[in-house]
């Protein structure tokens, strides 16, 4: 899918253009989502952009770079997505790829995002597509805002799934978490990767004036903010991953104490009741009260073994 955009009384407006006829790309906005090899071949005739350059964005483990080529500046760099699974949101990354030109500027993704959306939807304020620089620092910080923005959602989800987690430890909340440790990662290595896209852009692209400056530093500190905040997730939630795995083991081994004890106890009678049912002489088979003495040394020796393996638990509590 192709959209043109351009700046109208400092407000983007879509173009829709009949790319049969003349056209004209001067001071615009293509956004490319998901193109086809057609469409590709058409944006590459009519800006003189590299198609590898178009294409660099279409592959989901492509890492974040700055490119040039003649006079076309490729950034590579990842934002950040969402994505609804049963129940529960999941979160990655994906590369979005914006070249400059001389002429316009081309943002290339896989599929719909909401940083995306909230540039076509005019909810970012002051925004001109013939300040290119100015766009694509535009886009850097809203990215590293949405970043944020996900990293609370994150937490959010963590501490209600701790809280059901609480009640009874279920493998789908275990799962849960997982995931998001998961989508913690993606975060932590996109945003290492950006940071040297951001840092590099001072050089490569220099901001044009004190505004683009001041807006390149304000990426940078979000940056930081959403990297720390990032890893500091992590470590939390790596932490709770290991405690709960800690809390399952424990619970298992109280379990298997459990059956030992009471297969312990269950294995005395059995005892006692194979060495009466062997086929010799033993004591009381003549005797209509055996069956009784053999249930009550049964039973006695069940009694003193259970009262020595309680009592012995009990002691290590105390010792504790």
């Amino acid at each position: 899918m192709i959209q043109i955009f351009n700046t109208v009384d400092k407000s983007l407006e879509e173009e829709f253009v009949d790319f049969t006829g003349g056209i004209s790309l001067r001071n615009k906005w293509l956004h490319l989502e998901n193109p086809t090899d057609r469409e590709i071949e058409l944006i590459e005739r009519l800006t003189g952009v590299d198609g590898d350059m178009i294409k660099a964005a279409l592959d989901e483990e492509e890492r974040a770079r700055i490119e040039a080529d003649e006079g076309d500046k490729l950034v590579l760099f990842d934002i950040p997505t969402i994505e609804e699974e049963e129940n529960y949101y999941s979160y990655s990354t994906m590369p979005l790829g914006v070249i400059i030109t001389d002429m316009c500027m081309i943002t290339v993704c896989l599929k719909e995002n909401s940083i995306i959306s909230n540039f076509v939807n005019n909810r970012v304020k002051k925004l001109e597509t013939a300040r290119r620089t100015n766009f694509l620092y535009q886009l850097l910080y809203h990215t590293h805002v949405k970043f944020l923005q996900y990293l609370r959602q994150i937490d959010r989800s963590s501490q209600r799934i701790q809280t059901e987690l609480h009640r009874s430890t279920k493998n789908k909340e275990l799962i849960q978490l997982l995931d998001l440790e998961n989508s913690l990662v993606y975060f932590s290595t996109s945003l290492r990767a950006n940071a040297l896209i951001i840092e590099k852009l001072g050089r490569l692209i220099p901001p044009r004036n004190e505004d683009d400056e001041a807006l390149l530093e304000d990426v940078g500190i979000e940056n930081r903010q959403a990297l720390d905040m990032c890893n500091i997730y992590r470590d939390i939630l790596s932490g709770t991953m290991d405690a709960y795995a800690s809390i399952i083991s424990n619970n298992q081994n109280l379990i298997m104490k459990l059956l030992t004890v009471a297969t312990v106890i269950i294995s005395i009678p059995t005892l006692v009741a194979s060495f009466w049912g062997m086929n010799t002489g033993v004591p009381f088979q003549n005797e209509p009260w055996g069956f009784y003495v053999v249930l009550g040394v049964s039973a006695i020796a069940a009694a003193v073994a259970s009262y020595f393996l309680l009592r012995s638990k009990k002691e290590k509590k105390k010792k504790k």
